[in-house]
């Protein structure tokens, strides 16, 4: 999570401590928002805790896929399980032949 009294520096602050900001963002774990002309224009983070968060969003995309899934068979769309790898496999093995 930002704090914003904390992570939010401008781009020229970083360029002249960029050690010190390293340190702070591998003790924190915090990303830093960097700004030009007062507006903000990156983020930086630590490698850790960018692949957490790329983690996260791909969860985020499977809940969303299984959520789709659920309301679709609800709707009763779809294709059971069984029919679909029948399909699937017939259609791998007409590929093949060729």
């Amino acid at each position: 999570m930002i704090n914003l009294a904390k992570d939010i520096h401008s781009l020229t602050e970083f360029k002249r401590n960029t050690t010190e900001f390293i340190q702070q963002i591998k003790k924190t774990q915090h990303p830093l928002v960097l700004t030009v002309n007062g507006k903000a224009e990156l983020v930086v983070q630590d490698a850790e805790s960018y692949q957490e968060l790329l983690e996260a969003a791909e969860l985020v995309e499977t809940l969303k896929g299984i959520k789709l899934g659920l309301e679709q068979m609800q709707r009763g769309e779809g294709k059971k399980a069984e029919d679909f790898f029948n399909e699937f496999f017939n259609k791998i093995a007409i590929q093949q032949k060729f």
